[in-house]
C-alpha cells in the first residue's frame, strides 16, 4: 500500500482510530513534556506522528481533529490550559493543519511522510513564531530567531517524517484489524 492511501473504512471504525491515534498522542505529548528537551522552545514534536498517520490514512478532517483533541487534552493534563503554552501550542497546530490542508489538495506532488511532516513542520514553527510575537514578546526582534527555529523544525520535520513511515508500515501489515473482515 502507498503512504498516502486513505483507508477505506467503516464510520464506526474510522472514529475508532481517530480516538486511538489521539490517545496516543497526547500520551506522546505528555511523555515529552517530563523528559529534558535540546533547548528552549524546541521538542521534537512526537505527537504530531499521529496526527501524520491520521492525515495519510483517514484524511485531512481525521489530522485536524487528532491535533486538536491533542491539544486540548494534552493541555488539560499538564494543567496548561490557557497559558502562553497553550495558544503557542494551538497557533502551531493550526500553521501545520492549514499546510496540510493545502497538501491535500496536491495529491500528485509525490510527497511521502518525510516530506509532509517537514512542511508541517516548518508551518508550525512559522505559526508558532508569529504567535509569540503577538501575544508575548510583542516585537519583531523573535524573527531574527526565526532560522534557528525553522532549522529545529527541520530536523524535527524529518524525525517525524521517518517515524510516521515506519508506523505506517506497520499498521498496512495489520490492516485487516482497522478496515474489518
Amino acid at each position: 500500500m502507498s503512504t498516502n492511501t486513505l483507508l477505506p473504512m467503516p464510520p464506526l471504525r474510522q472514529d475508532l482510530l481517530i480516538a486511538y491515534l489521539a490517545a496516543a498522542a497526547v500520551t506522546a505529548q505528555v511523555l515529552e513534556a517530563a523528559l529534558p528537551g535540546p533547548g528552549p522552545w524546541f521538542k521534537p514534536g512526537l505527537a504530531n506522528v499521529f496526527t501524520l498517520v491520521a492525515f495519510l490514512r483517514l484524511g485531512w478532517r481525521a489530522a485536524a481533529t487528532v491535533t486538536l483533541m491533542r491539544i486540548l487534552a494534552g493541555s488539560l493534563a499538564l494543567g496548561t490550559l490557557f497559558t502562553p503554552g497553550f495558544f503557542l501550542s494551538l497557533s502551531g497546530g493550526c500553521g501545520a493543519i492549514a499546510m496540510l490542508a493545502v497538501l491535500r489538495w496536491m495529491p500528485s506532488s509525490g510527497l511521502g511522510p518525510v516530506g509532509i511532516s517537514l512542511l508541517a513542520a516548518l508551518a508550525h514553527m512559522a505559526a508558532q513564531t508569529v504567535a509569540a510575537w503577538l501575544l508575548i514578546v510583542g516585537h519583531a526582534g523573535i524573527l531574527t530567531a526565526l532560522p534557528w527555529f525553522l532549522a529545529g523544525s527541520w530536523i524535527s520535520g524529518v524525525l517525524n517524517g521517518v517515524l510516521t513511515f515506519l508506523l505506517l508500515e506497520q499498521l498496512d501489515r495489520h490492516q485487516h484489524l482497522l478496515t474489518g473482515p
